[in-house]
């Protein structure tokens, strides 16, 4: 299997305040009431300005501040540094073994080496010199550096706006497009997050960008797709047997697992796979441990969502003037959910008539 293709989920299940699991093993016990599980921890992380979304304050609100955004809490007992440290140890501790154990000569290469390796680390856009700070003492607690003066050496970090268009550069042709004075948004469509940063080219070899404006944040990643959907099984199944905890979990993970990735509007059914050639229950559209769903109803968890998503960037976007609004012709999508074909198919609906296409 492609190591590219791999993704790590960014989860550690505690036990005892102690870590059990990383990743995808971390995964398999959110729903278990032994294990208490670290996750969105980068949102702990933002500074003040990014803890706020991009939504209006709430109708009986005080103020005119907008409300916080969601921050799942740590487990009790587990600093944030600890959290932050730990992963990483783990990601460096799982890129060297796959390293040693699928090059030849690998583990005398990377002790050779070890000491000069150049750890690169993608932060959302709007974070600066404090988490910077931060995660270079994470990368001393988990033994990465020695010091935090060999840190900063070692320690080098990037925007993931501007790690996208790197990655467009590579995977996209975007030598069609992209030339010094071209502007263009990139939305970064994530788990609990999607940032949308404009940028404008100053010059292709060597990769120049500057941003052009402050970054739009707004807290309707693909995790509130799989909510959505969970209420929506949930008030499907009230009278069924089938509405329990457990089995409405195994829908959402099926829906995560497949539905959710291909959903593209068109589909009249889908179905989600459950139980077993047991499980049967007609009047809710269940047979043999398969539930099926409308396209009405698999579209709902997605309509809130994504109009979010939209409406973040049409605010990026048209809050430049209208010469520069029109000049923006691309929208690099990138992240997780930005592989949505939903996601894709909306967002060309609100900015093709605006002659902007999504790359």
């Amino acid at each position: 299997m492609s190591l590219k293709r791999q993704k790590i989920p960014t989860l550690i299940a505690y036990q005892e305040r102690q870590a059990q699991f990383y990743g995808a093993e971390a995964r398999e016990v959110l729903d278990d009431p032994e294990y208490h599980v670290a996750k969105w921890f980068k949102l702990h992380l933002h500074p003040e300005s990014m803890k706020l979304s991009d939504l209006p304050p709430t109708y009986d609100s005080n103020n005119n501040m907008p409300p916080p955004i969601e921050i799942p809490p740590l487990p009790e007992g587990v600093h944030l540094l600890k959290v932050y440290s730990g992963f990483l140890q783990y990601m460096y501790g799982t890129t060297r073994n796959f390293f040693c154990e699928n090059s030849p000569n690998g583990t005398k290469i990377w002790d050779r080496l070890e000491n000069k390796i150049i750890v690169v680390l993608c932060t959302p856009n709007g974070w600066d010199i404090e988490q910077q700070t931060f995660l270079r003492n994470a990368a001393l607690k988990a033994g990465i550096v020695d010091s935090l003066s060999e840190a900063e050496v070692r320690i080098e970090f990037i925007t993931e706006g501007e790690a996208s268009v790197h990655y467009a550069l590579a995977h996209t042709k975007t030598d069609t497009w992209l030339n010094p004075g071209a502007m263009f948004a990139v939305t970064d469509a994530g788990g609990s997050t999607v940032d949308s940063t404009l940028y404008e080219c100053k010059s292709v070899n060597p990769l120049v960008l500057e941003e052009v404006c402050e970054s739009e944040c707004v807290q309707a990643g693909g995790v509130f797709i799989d909510r959505a959907l969970q209420g929506i099984l949930e008030d499907k199944l009230r009278e069924s047997e089938f509405g329990d905890p457990d089995s409405v979990t195994e829908m959402v993970r099926s829906f995560e697992r497949k539905t959710k990735r291909i959903f593209d509007d068109t589909q009249t059914l889908c179905i989600l796979d459950f139980g077993g050639s047991r499980d049967n229950d007609r009047r809710h559209n269940i047979l043999k441990g398969k539930i099926t769903l409308t396209n009405a109803e698999v579209g709902m968890s997605f309509d809130d969502v994504v109009a979010r998503i939209v409406d973040s960037v049409l605010k990026l976007m048209r809050g430049r003037p209208v010469r520069l609004f029109l000049s923006i012709k691309h929208i690099l999508l990138v992240g997780g959910f930005g592989e949505s074909p939903f996601l894709r198919k909306r967002l060309s609906e609100a900015f093709s008539r605006e002659g902007t296409e999504i790359v």
